[in-house]
């Protein structure tokens, strides 16, 4: 099992003065300390489950840039990219540059995007549900096209392209992996099956909810004629170290819960991350546990 890190939240000591010398920080802890990947959320805005609207957000692809510029090792994306956000050409073509600045380690990470408040606070407009995953499978099109040697137009529903050209093209090969985030069975699952290199599924809905989602999984990749095999499975949970909270102990008996459920690489956040001491700890004690499950 790999395990990767998430960063939720950058309400750090210091305010906005010290969050890049933080960053700095983590980025070094986690690029040698074994971790196989970093992710930022895509919000402008905090959200609700995580703190308040207003608190310190950074936007993730100039935070994704900053971070390779720091790190040699680590797999970078947004988990997930909220897909009414950009222009999906646009977000291509930062999704390619970060993986050209990082010497090939980016992930393009995308979801059908939920957050309404921000949406409205800044102009960007929040079609229905069914619209935003119609706007995700052209989006998923738009990137397979632009990172192939087609640079002709695209003309979706939603979406008109005269040309897809994205030079340079991204360093890894065919492309970089594209991670579809969400629950859903029907549409999400479909979606991964078709279009994806990994799906992230949250680990708080527990065990069963996980096995529940791979099998249908495993459906759609067999009405695709996909092997479902291919595909990488992430979880994310959020864990905390210490006395009061979880020893060493229960976060790799935490992993091997989720490995025996069918995850392979179980990306983390930590509320106190930014302390620097539970990252070295859970590099030191975790990590090297949990690497054959």
């Amino acid at each position: 099992m790999r395990v990767g890190l998430q960063l939720p939240s950058f309400s750090w000591p210091g305010g906005a003065e010290a969050l890049a010398d933080t960053l700095r920080e983590i980025a070094a802890v986690a690029d040698e300390g074994g971790f196989a990947s970093v992710w930022v959320m895509d919000h402008f805005f905090q959200i609700p489950m995580v703190g308040e609207a207003g608190e310190e957000m950074l936007e993730s692809y100039s935070t994704l840039g900053h971070l390779a510029a720091l790190t040699r090792r680590v797999r970078l994306g947004a988990l997930v990219t909220g897909v009414t956000y950009r222009n999906p050409g646009v977000l291509v073509k930062a999704a390619s540059t970060l993986d050209v600045l990082s010497g090939g380690r980016a992930v393009l990470g995308l979801g059908a995007a939920w957050f309404e408040r921000e949406h409205r606070g800044l102009g960007v407009a929040f079609p229905p549900m069914a619209e935003r995953f119609e706007r995700l499978e052209e989006t998923l099109q738009i990137a397979g096209q632009m990172w192939s040697e087609d640079d002709g137009a695209f003309e979706g529903r939603y979406y008109h392209l005269a040309e897809t050209l994205c030079s340079p093209q991204p360093l890894q090969r065919p492309r970089p992996p594209i991670l579809i985030g969400g629950m859903g069975m029907r549409k999400t699952m479909r979606l991964v099956a078709q279009y994806a290199d990994a799906c992230n599924l949250f680990a708080v809905a527990g065990m069963d909810a996980l096995r529940e989602r791979l099998d249908a999984l495993r459906g759609h990749c067999d009405m695709q004629d996909r092997d479902f095999d291919e595909i990488e499975r992430t979880s994310l949970s959020s864990i905390q170290l210490g006395p009061a909270h979880m020893s060493a102990a229960d976060v790799i008996g935490h992993c091997r819960e989720l490995a025996d459920a069918g995850i392979q690489h179980a990306i983390v956040n930590l509320p106190d991350a930014h302390e620097i001491a539970p990252l070295e700890r859970l590099a030191r004690e975790v990590i090297p546990e949990v690497r054959g499950f």
